[in-house]
């Protein structure tokens, strides 16, 4: 499998961006936004979004808010693939750390995770997120609260995992 691109998303990828998160049964462990959302998340300096390609090919996305928060404390929002279940996720996320780690100042970077969302769970883990607890009612999901497990890597957890 060839390595994977990780570049700064534009609005010109909005689009696959869209498409990507309204894919079949994305609406109930990916999230979706509308299009004005994105936009004003694109334009504020508080959030990354990375698209990650196969040769010229967009093969998924990520959001990161908080970039280089004062806090020191950075949340992956929302990662998202075209083609799940080909390895291509784990890989994407183990570049946008590192693209975390590198470029700012982060202690922490942490997500949420549906709990009965194995898949990502296990791609969390691989890239070495530890779960925390259980985030109760966290996410308004689908016109519902659902619990959210948090879980988290620490630059020196990050840093361990590099050597």
């Amino acid at each position: 499998m060839a390595d994977i691109q990780v570049v700064r998303a534009t609005e010109s990828d909005l689009p696959v961006i869209l498409r990507t998160e309204r894919l079949d049964g994305y609406d109930t462990v990916v999230g979706r936004w509308d299009e004005e959302r994105h936009r004003v998340a694109l334009a504020d300096e508080k959030h990354r979004y990375f698209i990650a390609k196969d040769a010229d090919e967009i093969i998924g996305f990520a959001i990161v808010r908080d970039w280089s928060s004062p806090d020191r404390v950075s949340l992956v929002k929302r990662i998202a693939m075209l083609k799940p279940g080909q390895g291509y996720g784990r890989r994407f996320l183990q570049s946008v750390l590192d693209r975390i780690f590198i470029e700012t100042d982060a202690h922490r970077v942490w997500l949420g995770v549906f709990p009965e969302n194995m898949r990502a769970r296990r791609a969390y883990m691989a890239a070495g997120f530890i779960p925390e607890g259980i985030a109760r009612g966290s996410a308004y999901f689908g016109g519902i609260y659902r619990d959210e497990l948090v879980m988290a890597i620490l630059r020196t957890e990050w840093e361990a995992g590099k050597t």
